[in-house]
């Protein structure tokens, strides 16, 4: 069916694959779509930095509160912090 693939998410399931078509769709402006790469090896090779460099310390995630990893993480420990004293 031309490379189609169905969802792989449960029917009404509401995140579907929602966080990944949205990490997906950011990944192919911000990086894929600004550079070419002449083999699949070398866009694999800058994938890796741009998704632990940029994408997941910095970026804003809906489903960390609209917070970013570095910070979801602070706020989790400084909760746990709390708790142990």
């Amino acid at each position: 069916m031309m490379g189609v693939r169905p969802s792989m998410g449960s029917v009404g399931n509401f995140y579907d694959n929602a966080v990944f078509e949205s990490f997906s769709a950011t990944l192919q402006c911000e990086l894929l779509d600004r550079r070419k790469f002449k083999t699949k090896a070398q866009a694999r090779v800058a994938c890796f930095p741009f998704i632990e460099n940029r994408y997941n310390p910095s970026r804003r995630h809906s489903a960390l509160g609209c917070k970013s990893s570095i910070n979801y993480k602070r706020t989790a420990a400084e909760g746990l912090e709390c708790l142990s004293q």
